[in-house]
């Protein structure tokens, strides 16, 4: 379905059942095909103990989300995101529908897709959660009805971008391994992938690549897992003859994070960064002489995705499209008629149009002299969605949440089957319902937003915060202070940030690194009015485990207490005088908070191979791993398994949470169970 849009958004979806189902079932996705609320419960696994009742609510997200785009002649390519299998889909921007598609084997998500000049074929990078598998596929456009095929496995685990030379030859960059990021070339005659060498040791992000005939440019920085060392900004040309990279980041750029994005526009190499602030910078470069640029410095945190029309690049930002001239570097925003954009990842320029793929899952075609749009919905022109993987849970007033990426699925646990999907940026990694309303840590650098499903308005951003403390993590009500308490990790810079948020006053304060400068702070618990942070290192080396008794009225630090396990602190609960936590891969502690002593430690690395999410219910502290639903004796500490093999679906991170009648919720694969136990 086409609309010309002046709303503030294209809508939000409703699913039952049955349209669930059937979205789920073309794909073959076994997991996510179990009853929703109120249907026709399915069979209650096996009770340990003889307690537990686990009843299926059906898949948790049922999605079709993309993470990158790129116009090819009259076709948009869509890359996928977090679904399974991963796709591309092929959508006719003169036709507006979906007329092509390729499944890929391996990796859950596309960010990096390349055309080469000759138009036929498509080069795609993955991203992965492990090595050892083809993490770089191409696609003959002449035949679409052949899948891609797979071209092998670049050492960085996850692609960021590719670009593919005049002559052919595709480059490409990523993050993810051991190591820091390379620049990687594949050569379609011999069909071999090349390292051509890593010009910097200290970047732990690559996520820009662009090539002529001569020169390959490599855009890194410390985009994901700043700090402690890391480098900032940095963009090398590589020259393809005397194989040697050259530093030619201009000056103004060192000061932030990363290169963000890049491409090659005739005689000009245009650079943007990704800022701590609002002030990214873009370059315009001379192909000739790098040393020769014009800069401008932008309202925004980044810049990404271009796309050029002639002298004029399109580009988006965190919250608007704008363009710059590759002339005189001028910026200017494009205004137009259409709904809220959200998240960009893709914009490609065709026939006086600016065509945009919006992370909210439609296609925009924008007209940017008279300023008017046509809003396609890829659902209604046939994007099949899949049972996702999941992020944040919260639960009450009749509703269970669950984050997806740039939704927000709300099912209804009184109308039988009915799930919403409501229009939310970023990803929702934590949340607490308070008295019915919904409020969040939005991810990434979206501050606290909040829904109130009594209204009729969408969610909507309730307090925003520095930039930089982009990643909330663990959120925890306090009914003493009654404020909203939210763990931050800052990607960019390294350390973290406690936000807090007071939703009668809607006042908002914010503690940068309240552990350290390099401990980010992963989880937030609350006992009197006092704030109980853990810490963790995004870095190997480094201090972790720290546990801060913290004052979030005065903002002032009380004590702390180094727990000396072996890797940070993953989640807290408070039970009484205790503090519970869990320590990444399993490593559990009590502290006495009269005594500020540690009366309990124990290694349950068996059902807890990483990561793990703590909720206090009927006066016990449950914890939800990747595989396993475990409670804890409030006075022996010992550790009950309450449900086995759970297995659950996690995008970044499991999650458990409650609702007022005491059941928890969490996955079971990508579906999302309820669990009712009674201790």
């Amino acid at each position: 379905m086409e609309t010309n849009s002046t709303a503030t958004h294209p809508g939000v979806r409703t699913l039952t059942r049955r349209t669930m189902l059937q979205a789920t079932g073309a794909l073959g996705l076994a997991a996510g095909l179990g009853s929703l609320a109120g249907a026709e419960p399915a069979a209650a696994a096996p009770r340990p103990g003889g307690r537990a009742k686990v009843t299926s609510l059906g898949p948790a997200l049922v999605r079709f989300s993309l993470m990158s785009a790129v116009l090819a002649g009259d076709i948009l390519y869509i890359g996928s995101r977090n679904i399974l299998p991963a796709r591309v889909l092929a959508y006719d921007v003169v036709a507006r529908k979906i007329v092509g598609r390729t499944d890929i084997p391996t990796g859950y998500a596309i960010q990096a897709m390349a055309a080469d000049p000759s138009g036929r074929y498509l080069y795609i990078g993955m991203l992965a959660n492990t090595t050892g598998a083809a993490n770089l596929y191409r696609w003959d456009l002449s035949d679409r009805s052949r899948p891609a095929e797979a071209l092998g496995e670049i050492g960085d685990r996850d692609v960021r971008d590719m670009a593919v030379a005049p002559d052919g030859t595709a480059f490409a960059v990523g993050s993810g391994s051991s190591t820091p990021p390379a620049l990687w070339q594949f050569d379609p005659a011999t069909k071999q992938i090349t390292n051509l060498g890593t010009p910097d040791e200290a970047a732990t992000t690559a996520r820009a690549v662009a090539a002529t005939a001569t020169t390959v440019f490599f855009g890194a920085g410390s985009q994901l897992g700043g700090g402690s060392g890391t480098s900032r900004a940095s963009l090398f040309a590589y020259d393809r003859a005397a194989r040697t990279f050259a530093n030619i980041t201009p000056k103004e750029m060192l000061v932030d994070p990363s290169i963000r994005e890049m491409a090659v526009v005739g005689d000009r190499l245009v650079a943007g960064t990704a800022a701590t602030g609002q002030d990214a910078k873009i370059a315009v470069i001379d192909l000739a002489d790098p040393s020769k640029y014009q800069l401008a410095t932008l309202s925004e945190q980044f810049s990404k995705t271009y796309a050029a029309d002639g002298e004029t690049v399109y580009y988006a930002t965190a919250n608007t499209l704008e363009s710059i001239s590759t002339k005189d570097a001028k910026v200017t925003k494009v205004d137009f008629d259409g709904p809220t954009l959200g998240e960009v990842w893709g914009i490609g320029t065709h026939k006086g149009s600016v065509i945009v793929a919006s992370g909210f899952g439609f296609i925009a075609h924008i007209d940017p002299r008279t300023k008017k749009s046509t809003i396609v919905d890829l659902h209604d022109v046939g994007a099949e969605g899949g049972a996702q993987s999941a992020m944040g849970i919260a639960a009450g007033g009749g509703y269970v949440y669950v984050g997806g990426n740039n939704t927000i699925a709300r099912h209804s646990m009184r109308r039988h089957g009915r799930t919403e999907y409501l229009p939310a940026p970023g990803e929702m990694k934590d949340a607490e319902v308070l008295r019915g309303v919904l409020y969040t840590g939005q991810y990434s650098g979206q501050g606290i937003w909040t829904y109130d499903p009594r209204s009729r308005r969408a969610p909507r951003q309730a307090a925003a915060f520095p930039s930089a403390q982009n990643r909330p993590l663990d959120t925890c009500w306090d009914p003493v202070r009654r404020r909203l308490l939210v763990a931050v990790q800052a990607d960019t810079e390294g350390g973290g940030a406690l936000w807090t948020f007071d939703p009668a006053s809607k006042r908002s304060a914010h503690f940068d690194n309240p552990i350290d400068d390099v401990q980010l702070v992963r989880a937030v618990a609350t006992r009197r009015g006092t704030a109980y942070l853990g810490g963790d290192n995004a870095q190997a080396t480094g201090p972790r485990g720290t546990v801060v008794a913290f004052d979030p009225a005065k903002g002032k630090e009380l004590w702390r207490l180094e727990t000396k396990q072996a890797f940070g602190v993953g989640s807290l609960a408070v039970v009484g005088k205790h503090l519970y936590g869990m320590a990444l891969k399993g490593g559990f502690f009590v502290i006495d908070l009269d005594t500020r002593k540690i009366v309990h430690t124990a290694d349950h690395g068996a059902v807890c191979p990483q990561w793990s999410s703590m909720i206090v219910n009927r006066g016990h502290v449950y914890v939800a791993s990747d595989t396993t639903l475990m409670r804890f004796n409030p006075t022996s500490f010992a550790m009950t398994v309450v449900v086995p093999e759970l297995n659950g679906g996690w995008y970044s991170g499991c999650h458990v949470n409650n609702d007022e009648s005491g059941r928890l919720y969490t996955l079971r694969g990508t579906d999302l169970v309820m669990i009712e136990d009674r201790p």
